[in-house]
């Protein structure tokens, strides 16, 4: 994804409106990304400036300790033993919603509940590769 399509599909897309209704109901809100190229590109973070939207620092060589990359891992893996793998976006999109509804809420809580023993290890290794 470039910059140019981060900011389409995604900030002006639908980051804006979940970003005001966030802030309305929670008050405080500061988002969080990685250190893709189109997350650091300087119109990117002009953009944030721009719409005051804080951002979460993001060391450059951490490890992604996102509960949701096991789950996307999951979600790839279900989809690849699909009989027909989708040719169209249309039919991608259904077949991700049809592989989502196979996801049991116990194997993502799972993915949840490990964070504190991520960090935990994330600071034993000092920063370092984990297991995770």
């Amino acid at each position: 994804m470039n910059s140019t399509r981060y900011h389409e599909q995604v900030l002006d897309g639908v980051l804006m409106d979940f970003y005001k209704e966030m802030k309305k109901e929670r008050g405080r809100v500061v988002f969080q990304q990685d250190n893709a190229p189109s997350h650091k590109s300087k119109v990117t973070w002009k953009w944030f400036a721009d719409h005051g939207i804080p951002l979460l620092y993001h060391p450059p060589n951490s490890p992604d300790l996102s509960p949701i990359e096991p789950v996307w891992h999951e979600l790839k893996r279900i989809i690849r033993r699909s009989p027909h793998p989708p040719n169209t976006v249309d039919q991608l999109r259904l077949t991700v919603l049809a592989a989502w509804q196979q996801l049991d809420v116990k194997d993502v809580d799972k993915h949840i509940l490990s964070m504190p023993k991520r960090v935990e290890a994330l600071s034993a290794a000092n920063g370092g590769h984990i297991h995770y």
